[in-house]
């Protein structure tokens, strides 16, 4: 899916709605995880590219060493690169650990370690944007977001904008290549890296995203059954919080 007909422009507009958003809201950094993948990649470097100050952080946990080495290579292309970029590298490997130790007496759910791995990250940039008086910049895209539900409800969901969340994740990578990310991380099977296994998002989604994005765009494929699961599981994540009204 590319409904993108000139990636600069959609530089230009994406990076002067972040730099009017913080000065509309007086903010004054931003910060950003950087996991290897390329939405944070795309993300943290349209965020360099306002001026403003940028906080990029690597966040491994137990990670596997190809996810975290992509991490590691962007956020010193990105200080290297931008004057403004502050970057910092959290190992909370111990943390997490610590954690999983705390609670082992209710036994260890792994899909409740995984989003606890990825609410551990948020705590992490909230600490990061509450010292710098900054806000936490999200990096879901269109599908993520808005199709199927997959992010972590108050982890990577957990974001006080979304640039890049009406961007199908086939216009995140194009953008991308316009952008001089590496191509390393532009090649890589997109991932949460939450699990101990390495497994990808296509494995947990059961198809491509270009299949989500034919269904989510057009309704038609072998993604619809796909789409219409995961949007009715995750519908809780994608709206407001029921509230009891008196």
């Amino acid at each position: 899916m590319n409904r993108v007909k000139d990636y600069e422009e959609l530089k230009t507009r994406i990076v002067t709605w972040i730099r009017n958003y913080a000065k509309n809201n007086q903010i004054k950094a931003f910060v950003v995880g950087v996991s290897g993948g390329i939405d944070s990649a795309v993300v943290s470097t349209l965020c360099a590219e306002t001026t403003l100050p940028t906080y990029v952080l690597g966040m491994p946990i137990h990670q596997k060493e190809e996810q975290e080495s992509l991490s590691d290579a962007h956020l010193e292309y990105l200080q290297n690169t931008y004057s403004n970029v502050i970057a910092h590298k959290f190992d909370l490997s111990k943390t997490f650990d610590t954690f999983k130790f705390t609670m082992k007496e209710l036994g260890h759910d792994t899909h409740a370690l995984a989003n606890s791995r990825s609410r551990l990250r948020m705590v992490t940039l909230y600490q990061v944007a509450g010292s710098v008086s900054g806000i936490v910049v999200g990096t879901g895209n269109k599908v993520e977001d808005y199709g199927v539900g997959f992010y972590t409800k108050y982890g990577d969901g957990g974001v006080d904008i979304a640039p890049i969340a009406d961007l199908y994740k086939t216009e995140v990578w194009e953008l991308g290549k316009h952008l001089g990310i590496d191509e390393r991380i532009i090649e890589a099977n997109p991932t949460d890296g939450l699990w101990d296994d390495g497994r990808s998002d296509e494995d947990q989604l059961g198809c491509t995203y270009y299949t989500l994005e034919e269904a989510m765009e057009h309704g038609i494929g072998p993604g619809v059954d796909i789409l219409y699961r995961f949007n009715r599981q995750n519908r809780h994540k994608m709206e407001p919080i029921p509230t009891f009204k008196l």
